[in-house]
């Protein structure tokens, strides 16, 4: 059998290989097809769907380093196609002009008063770091303020000490994904 990708040792955890296989199968399927995204929220594949796919863990499954890493350059075609027909449909003007709206929404919560960016995780879960979390939005409002050198890399990439009564994990991730589709929108 052929291997899409390394395998991690045989007692170490890996992503599931069938649901990676499955899943890239359904992406290369939306993607050759260039189908047209459905509007009514279908399972198609998309770039947000490739950002927020999960896989199960098996011993000896598919190394998540290497996953991952593909996963990031799929989102990252998806995003160009799905820019190319916005920009097509809708003009450059309105395609930058929806962008720059969707950053000062961003930036407004970002902005908020530390400690209070984001809903509190309940004091008996686990959350996020507030002080770390505040850091990093202080580093993602350079960005869109002073264009600070921070890559999509950087924003995927970020990892916050969990808290008990932290911000919700959630929240933060949401607002994570909407400045990678940002950034990932201007690029």
């Amino acid at each position: 059998m052929s291997q899409s990708f390394p395998l991690s040792r045989k007692s170490a955890l890996g992503y599931n290989i069938d649901e990676v296989e499955g899943f890239l199968a359904r992406a290369r399927e939306a993607y050759e097809a260039q189908a047209e995204l459905n509007p009514a929220g279908s399972a198609e594949t998309d770039s947000t769907s490739i950002r927020r796919a999960s896989f199960g863990l098996q011993k000896g499954g598919y190394s998540p380093a290497h996953v991952d890493a593909a996963l990031e350059r799929l989102e990252d075609a998806f995003v160009a196609r799905e820019r190319a027909r916005a920009k097509h449909e809708i003009g450059d003007e309105a395609w930058f002009t929806r962008s720059r709206e969707r950053a000062r929404e961003i930036v407004a919560r970002l902005e908020r008063e530390d400690g209070h960016k984001f809903a509190r995780a309940n004091v008996l879960t686990g959350g996020y770091n507030r002080d770390d979390v505040d850091a990093f939005c202080d580093t993602l409002i350079a960005y869109f303020r002073k264009g600070a050198n921070v890559t999509v890399a950087d924003v995927r990439g970020v990892v916050f000490r969990p808290k008990l009564g932290g911000y919700s994990e959630v929240q933060v991730d949401l607002v994570l994904d909407a400045v990678v589709d940002v950034m990932l929108s201007v690029r």
